[in-house]
């Protein structure tokens, strides 16, 4: 069972993506790279294109993730503005749309009985994303982030 979800651990590492594929598609360029410099003038036109292909698939995966990242995002800040509609006092209520993205994607992971108090604070202090992890108690896990 993994440990509980808290500031020090909360960030993920998704292996197949970070361990296998990127990995791969670096190693696919410096061979690329390597073969087109040491097999030089002969194939030219096919060691250039396996380069510019290489450089194609690394930016196809990163592009990938950062889309998945962005979708995911819109959907954090959805979940995180109806559930501060449900939880905030009429008072601050009037101001969830003065929080900034990140400050909502950090205020995911604040249980429900700090989530008015540390909304609060992060539009008045205009609080960073990582002061509002780091001051978070009760720690509300995403074992879902992409």
């Amino acid at each position: 069972m993994p440990a509980a979800q808290n500031f020090k651990n909360h960030t993920r590492f998704h292996p197949p993506f970070h361990f296998v594929i990127l990995p791969l598609l670096i190693l696919n360029l410096i061979f690329s790279i390597y073969i087109t410099i040491h097999r030089w003038p002969a194939y030219q036109h096919t060691n250039l294109w396996w380069i510019a292909m290489s450089i194609v698939f690394f930016l196809m995966a990163g592009l990938s993730r950062d889309y998945a990242l962005k979708a995911q995002d819109r959907i954090i800040r959805l979940e995180e503005r109806l559930r501060l509609q449900a939880l905030l006092p009429p008072a601050d209520r009037a101001h969830i749309d003065e929080l900034t993205v990140p400050q909502l994607i950090a205020l995911r992971f604040a249980s429900d009985a700090e989530l008015p108090d540390l909304a609060h604070r992060a539009l008045t202090k205009n609080m960073d994303p990582k002061a509002i992890k780091q001051a978070i108690v009760n720690w509300r896990p995403d074992n879902r982030r992409i």
